[in-house]
């Protein structure tokens, strides 16, 4: 076959090489900061709007003299109202940030942590914000993982396990494939 060969992957038939780009408000180098975590007591603001649409629901089902205002929209408000009075009691305030939920982790777990991670979760009836701590020792390989929950209100540890690893690494290390190399 005679010809012009194809261009590489990635340009274009003039010559010029495409290289992708993220737009301003995606690039990572222009973040200001570390990243900080939203707080749990966010969840107020929807829980105010919806008692007082379901107060409005209530009180216009009750006073309206219309044949298109029944007794469902009365139930509605009521229930919207009621998840609103929730959403407030559910609302609790962080104290905690990740930062200080890993030091709690690693005050509880009794060894120096290596890698860490910290994710928020809730817990409860009324959704408390809790940090759930997974931390390995400092070893390389680790010898030591923990998991630790952290209540990101009051700081205290809720729970805590710590175990040696059983992770066997030697087994996962000589299968790794040569670097450049897909399996």
């Amino acid at each position: 076959m005679s010809g012009n060969p194809s261009p590489p992957a990635g340009s274009t038939p003039g010559g010029d090489d495409h290289v992708d780009e993220l737009p301003d408000d995606l690039d990572p180098s222009l973040a200001a900061g570390a990243y900080r975590f939203p707080d749990n007591s966010r969840r107020r603001v929807p829980a105010v709007t919806s008692v007082l649409i379901g107060i409005a629901a209530v009180v216009s089902a009750r006073t309206a003299e219309s044949p298109l205002v029944n007794d469902g929209l009365a139930i509605g408000g009521a229930g919207l109202t009621l998840f609103g009075l929730y959403g407030l009691l559910a609302g609790t305030r962080m104290r905690l940030d990740e930062t200080q939920a890993l030091v709690r982790a690693q005050q509880a777990l009794g060894f120096p942590v290596g890698h860490a991670s910290a994710q928020q979760v809730w817990r409860g009836l009324l959704s408390r914000p809790t940090w759930r701590v997974l931390a390995y020792s400092s070893e390389e390989p680790p010898r030591r993982r923990g998991l630790v929950l952290v209540d990101a209100v009051d700081g205290r540890v809720v729970e805590h396990l710590a175990e040696d690893n059983v992770e066997d690494f030697a087994e996962r290390d000589a299968d790794a494939a040569p670097a450049g190399e897909w399996n």
